[in-house]
């Protein structure tokens, strides 16, 4: 009984030392996924700012600057593409409304992402744009990947329609959460005016032709929780003029918005506790099971092994059976 018990436990322990790799390198990288549906909104201030009064082409310091994202999964689009890619796809629609203090549109930014659910790599698809103008997309965007890395990665800046280096800049610990801060530098660049103006009548046709461009530079800051790649904060320093052209006083140059944008604390909040929650489950399937697995099987090999010994041993008090004695032939 002891040797087929002892038998049992060394299979168990088998199947568990080998569930343990296959649960962290293969079943993980299958099943963390973004899904396809997910929602989120979030609202950033810069408080106080600089902003462009159009009216008088003069810059003016108001109390608040509200910057509401809003981060829409496409399903449909999704199912579309990945008959084509054969992978699992999300298609993120993002919308970027910027409001003055008085609750009117400053600036509206459309983009469609479309990235792989896995690894967060852009896929290219028809579709992909930001306010309406294509793009082929280069590194991440909104969201880090999975199990996070102490390293630089390409950001992709929707202001500038390209990739840049988001630098790691150590780790901290953000709301008693351990996280990885990174930072990206883009330097004054021209870029495109927003398609959606502030002030009816004026295109970017007509800033075009008055020979105005715009200008933008930005200093990006991200904290991220680095098992489930979600930033949990990120801030803004952001800066944009338009240059030159009749519209500007003297043709020289103007800010069209300046401040230090943040994260409204109520999102804050919430986004540390959905993280929290989410980071639970990635650990589950990344060491609390693996670990416990291997932990598992190791100790039915060694049960396995001590009964196996016991019975071979032979048992305490049994003596040997008393032998007959030769008689010998006369």
């Amino acid at each position: 009984m002891r040797r087929k018990a002892s038998l049992v436990l060394l299979a168990f322990a088998v199947f568990f030392a080998a569930l343990s790799p296959l649960l962290r390198w293969y079943a993980f990288p299958r099943l963390a996924k973004i899904p396809p549906n997910q929602y989120q909104d979030m609202v950033l201030e810069a408080k106080p700012a600089i902003l462009l009064d159009y009216g008088t082409m003069r810059a003016r310091k108001v109390p608040k600057v509200s910057i509401v994202q809003t981060l829409k999964g496409n399903a449909e689009e999704s199912a579309r593409i990945e008959q084509s890619a054969g992978r699992d796809v999300v298609v993120w629609d993002a919308l970027t409304h910027v409001a003055g203090p008085d609750g009117k549109m400053v600036s509206q930014i459309p983009e469609r992402y479309i990235f792989d659910a896995h690894t967060q790599e852009p896929v290219h698809a028809t579709g992909e744009m930001v306010d309406g103008d294509p793009v082929r997309r280069t590194g991440i965007e909104y969201k880090w990947p999975f199990l996070t890395e102490k390293r630089d990665y390409d950001y992709f800046d929707a202001q500038t329609r390209t990739a840049a280096p988001i630098h790691y800049k150590g780790t901290r610990t953000f709301r008693g959460l351990e996280v990885y801060y990174f930072e990206q530098t883009i330097p004054w660049t021209k870029v495109a005016l927003p398609k959606k103006m502030p002030v009816e009548g004026i295109t970017p046709q007509t800033v075009e032709k008055a020979g105005t461009s715009r200008w933008y530079s930005t200093k990006r800051m991200f904290w991220v929780e680095p098992v489930t790649g979600a930033p949990v904060n990120g801030e803004e320093i952001h800066r944009e003029e338009l240059r030159g052209g009749s519209l500007v006083p003297g043709g020289g140059k103007v800010t069209a918005f300046s401040g230090h944008v943040k994260m409204r604390p109520d999102y804050v909040d919430a986004t540390v506790g959905l993280v929290t929650s989410q980071r639970r489950l990635v650990l589950l399937l990344t060491s609390h099971l693996p670990w416990g697995f291997l932990a598992l099987g190791a100790a039915l090999l060694t049960l396995s092994l001590v009964l196996e010994a016991r019975g071979r041993r032979p048992a305490r008090g049994r003596t040997e059976p008393d032998r007959p004695e030769r008689v010998s032939s006369a």
